[in-house]
Parts: structure tokens; sequence; C-alpha cells
């Protein structure tokens, strides 16, 4: 497939109105290719002004779009998911060259994009109302769910096709047109998806990506048109996106930071534990919302169950996301690349028992790319800043506890509350965790939990702003508003003027 996106002079543009677009300004980005550790391509970054033709764009679609029928709003899901199928591969390998994980990886996040889409395929019975014949006075009510408008997402690097498979499809389902502005760093996967959508029907301007920094950010908050803004990544700027939208009047969801811890309790499965760990841990470099940063070891097995994570983590191949049986990719930039090499720093500072340092054996390729190998600390306490902070890089930090209850109260002691994990074999520690603990996502025996497409993905405390969850049926309700409709006809009992509050005789 040919990608319009890049443009002769190798320049990732923005897509607005159903085609590539260079945009009005000269600013430019740097997208890195992470695992050579050298600028591949710019991106083009947008002004207000190009802001303002994407919202212009959606607004003169919706016209046409948000009146269509949910069949054909599903019809076009329905293409864009055999499209998504079909160039799984490809979209694989854009997020792979941009973002740096795996290439196993980047397919599995493609196919958690495309249960998203498989979702939205259902609208017609997502959007059902409900209906209420003769009320009194011949009247009949219903209610049914309408589109907002115009709606912009706002994601992260860190899972360039997923997290706007999160938004796209059940905003666009639902009837409204939408506006992305993806990461910088990684913009082409999104791009790509522009180009399924139009193949796949979906009318010209319905679907818009405008890359960009913070001007075009805050182009999208400020803008009468744009109806609701979703957004994913850290905690303090889904702060300013939750302040900013609600201060312009529009409706916002935007998920935050996260600190995942792991119970292990002593009765646990020690292998699967470690090996859990050593998945969750440094699985896409630790560049993950719900990875494990935090192992809560409970009572006498934390001897063992470190022994066992060293012992893994030291045979884990590093290196290049499209080599092959490779585990671990680089992180997505060398700035942040030495933000993580700087927390490791300053475990050792703090007092940590530094047992893995991911800053050694950089060699080769590895000292070209920007790569950290993985990172284990054993004996972190709660006021550490390894512990506090969301590293966001491969970086395992070992907290001891005496006791469930201990573990417990550590975490719900945490700003965020993203996703934990419990290991135990007894169904009574289990049922009281999930009973106890104050997070929004919560596994038994699984690492990590994200939902299925058909439930909801969301935080609680500092790791979700707004009350509405993503995808699923949260999604439904976020990209929707409720009406109302009561109906008569005449001669069906109306009595002439009414000056009292109607009420059911």
């Amino acid at each position: 497939m040919s990608l319009q996106f890049i443009n002769a002079a190798d320049l990732v543009v923005h897509w607005i109105a159903g085609q590539a677009d260079a945009g009005g300004g000269t600013r430019r980005g740097e997208v890195f290719a992470p695992a050579h550790g050298r600028i591949s391509r710019p991106v083009a970054l947008a002004e207000r002004a190009d802001v303002d033709r994407a919202v212009a764009a959606a607004k003169a679609a919706f016209v046409e779009w948000g009146t269509a029928a949910p069949q054909r709003r599903a019809r076009v899901m329905f293409a864009f998911r055999d499209l998504v199928e079909k160039y799984a591969r490809d979209i694989a390998a854009l997020i792979t060259a941009e973002h740096g994980k795996t290439l196993p990886d980047a397919l599995g996040e493609v196919q958690r994009g495309l249960e998203v889409i498989e979702f939205a395929c259902g609208i017609p019975q997502l959007l059902k109302g409900q209906h209420s014949h003769g009320i009194g006075g011949g009247i009949d009510h219903w209610s049914q769910r309408m589109p907002l408008g115009v709606t912009a997402g706002i994601t992260p690097f860190n899972f360039p096709f997923m997290v706007p498979m999160w938004m796209v499809p059940m905003a666009l389902a639902c009837g409204n047109t939408f506006i992305l502005k993806p990461s910088e760093r990684d913009p082409s996967p999104s791009l790509f998806a522009a180009e399924l959508l139009h193949e796949a029907g979906l009318p010209d301007g319905a679907f818009n990506v405008v890359q960009g920094d913070k001007e075009a950010v805050d182009a999208l908050l400020e803008h009468p048109d744009v109806q609701a803004v979703s957004f994913v990544g850290s905690t303090p700027i889904a702060k300013y996106i939750q302040a900013q939208g609600i201060a312009h009047g529009k409706r916002v969801q935007a998920l935050g930071g996260a600190k995942n811890h792991m119970v292990v309790m002593p009765d646990a499965d020690l292998d699967g534990a470690a090996d859990a760990l050593i998945g969750a841990a440094y699985g896409s470099a630790g560049e993950r919302c719900m990875a494990i940063s935090v192992a809560v070891a409970v009572g006498s097995c934390a001897d063992e169950l470190v022994a066992r994570v060293v012992e893994r983590a030291k045979k884990l191949k590093v290196g290049a996301g499209d080599t092959a049986d490779v585990d671990m990719g680089p992180l997505v930039t060398g700035i942040h690349r030495d933000k993580v090499a700087g927390y490791i720093a300053a475990g050792v500072k703090e007092g940590a028992t530094l047992v893995l340092d991911g800053r050694e054996g950089l060699t080769g390729q590895l000292a070209q790319g920007f790569f950290i190998n993985p990172t284990l600390f054993d004996n972190v306490t709660a006021g550490m800043s390894i512990y506090r902070d969301e590293i966001f890089g491969p970086v395992l930090c070992v907290v001891r506890v005496p006791t469930f209850a201990a573990a417990v109260d550590l975490i719900n002691r945490n700003s965020f509350a993203n996703g934990v994990a419990c290991f135990t074999r007894d169904g009574g520690t289990a049922q009281a965790f999930v009973k106890t603990i104050e997070v929004g996502m919560v596994g038994i025996n699984v690492p990590i939990p994200v939902p299925m497409a058909w439930h909801s993905f969301g935080g609680w405390k500092a790791s979700l702003f707004g009350d509405h969850h993503i995808y699923g049926e949260e999604g439904v309700r976020f990209y929707t508003r409720y009406k109302s409709i009561m109906q008569r006809w005449p001669g069906s009992g109306s009595k002439g003027p009414e000056f009292v509050m109607p009420v059911n005789e």
C-alpha cells in the first residue's frame, strides 16, 4: 500500500479532509529510529491554522456522518477491521521502527486495537434506547443516544496504534467526527490508520490527524467547535487537559500515569510469579502504563522471588525490535533513556540495593541505540523516588513487607491507582484483595489486567481525571449524549390547555 502521509521530502505530514496535508507552517519535530540512535525523518508540527482547518473539515463532515444510519457506520467499521487485519504486519513494522518495541509486541498492540474496532462494529445494538408506551395522556416516551459533534484525541508514544483505536472507532461509530493528535515521536501508525479509514469508505473530513506539540494541543482544547477531548499520558498533563478542557466547556476523559504493584504472597507459585514479573516489568522496555514496576514481596518469599527474577532477567535478549528472538527493545528517545538512567543513579543514592544495573553491558549496537538493560532494585522503600515516580522504563523495584495487610496499605497509600495484581493460591486472600484494594484494574494471578474491548479501561485516583473510563460501554457513554423524547398526536388524549405539571392518573 502506498503511504501518502510521507511526502517526497521524507516529511511525515498531517491528514486533513481525506488527504495528506503538509500544513502551512515550517516548524518540525524529529522522529527517531531508537534502535539505531539516529533521526529517521522530520515530522510537521501543526500551527493553530492547521488545527482550525482540521476542525472545519470535521465540522463539515459531521453534517452527513452524524445523521448516517448506525448500520452504515457499522459497515465502515467492518471494512476498516478487515483492512487493519490485512495490513497488521505493516502497521506493526511502523510501530517497531518508530517506537522500538519488538515486532511480536507490536503485533499484539495491533490485535488489541483491532478488538476495539470489532466492538464498534456492533454499534447499532449499543446505541439502542428505551421506549415506554402510553405513559399518560396519550404520550409515548423514548430515549436515544446522540453524537456530540467534533471530538478529539491526544495519545501517547508508547502505544501509537492501540491507544488511538481505544478512541477513534468508538467516536466514529457513535456518529462523531474526530481529530487525532498523536505523539510526534511515532506518528506514522495513526496516519496509516487514516488511509485505511479512507479506503474503508469513511467520508472525507470525518477523521483527521494533526501532528504537533503543545501548540496543537492547546488549539484543540480551546477551539469552540471541539465538543470532547480524550487523553492518555502522564498525570501532570492529564490534569492540565482536564482543567483546560472543562474551562472551555468540553467533555473530558484524561487517563494519567501509573505505579503498578504486584503482590506476591508466600503461598504463590514463585516460578509463575517470577515469569509474570519478567514480562510485565521488562516487556516493551517498561514503556507501558500497565507495566508492573513494583513487586511487593510478602513475608518469607522475598529472597527466593528475587533470585528467580534475577535468573530470568539475565537471560533476556535485548536488541533491535525487528531482530529475531529479541525480548526487549530500546527506549523511545535518547532523552528518555537518560532520564531512566538518572532514576537508577537516584535509587543507588537513596539506599536501595541495585541487584541488576541496566546501565551496564551496553556495547555495540546497544551503545548506539537508546537502550537500557533490565534493572532490578531490592529493599526499596516508599520514600524513594524510584518508588514514588513513574519511571516508564525497564526498572523493577522490590518492596518487602511482613503481611498481606501491610501490602494492601502500601498500595492504597500510593497516589496512582491504575493497575494492580496479586499472586496467591488462596481464594480467601484473593477475595480480600479484590474487596479492599483501591485500584481501578485488578488481576489475580494475572500481571497486566487490561480489560477486553467489551469492558472498559481506566484507573482511579491520580490515574484518571474525568467521569468515564475508555472504550467499551463507557466509550459509548462518553461519545454520546442522552436525549429524552415525549410524543403525543392530536386526538390521543389532549384536553385543552394544561396549567399543572403532567401526572399519571
